[in-house]
């Protein structure tokens, strides 16, 4: 499957998080090379250029990774885990984006690395300002180990 690198790759299963995520990124210019994946093992296919993605090169790395924690067939965690294992992707920034607040997930997460832990905000209009956010300072302002 050939597909433009993506800077942004959002791992999200439920499709209206999905929607909402990528219009206000896109809304905001913040998203023009986004890649949605809708479970983990999707995800860690893609990252590590596996399975039908077996034609891209691991080396081209997202900016950013979205991730949600409750996800089919490999979770959220697994896929941070797989993601902070290896030297070729350890380094890229992982925000936890999902609608969890338990602390078991929130410590589960720090443990393995995420970059930053964020609740989904329920109401529309702050959803849409935590992912704008988001955007902002990870595509904008943050300087990335690369």
């Amino acid at each position: 499957m050939k597909i433009s690198e993506p800077e942004v790759i959002l791992v999200e299963d439920n499709p209206t998080d999905a929607e909402l995520t990528i219009r206000s990124l896109k809304k905001h210019n913040l998203a023009n090379r986004l890649l949605r994946l809708k479970d983990g093992a999707e995800a860690i296919d893609f990252i590590f250029a596996q399975g039908q993605y077996a034609d891209r090169s691991v080396d081209n790395i997202p900016k950013l990774i979205l991730l949600d924690l409750k996800l089919p067939k490999v979770d959220g965690l697994q896929v941070l885990k797989r993601i902070r294992s290896d030297p070729r992707t350890k380094n890229i920034p992982v925000v936890m984006l999902t609608s969890s607040h338990e602390e078991r997930d929130i410590i589960a997460s720090y443990k393995l690395g995420v970059n930053s832990y964020i609740v989904k905000p329920v109401e529309f209009d702050k959803f849409v300002k935590a992912v704008q956010e988001i955007g902002y300072y990870w595509l904008l302002l943050n300087q990335p180990l690369r």
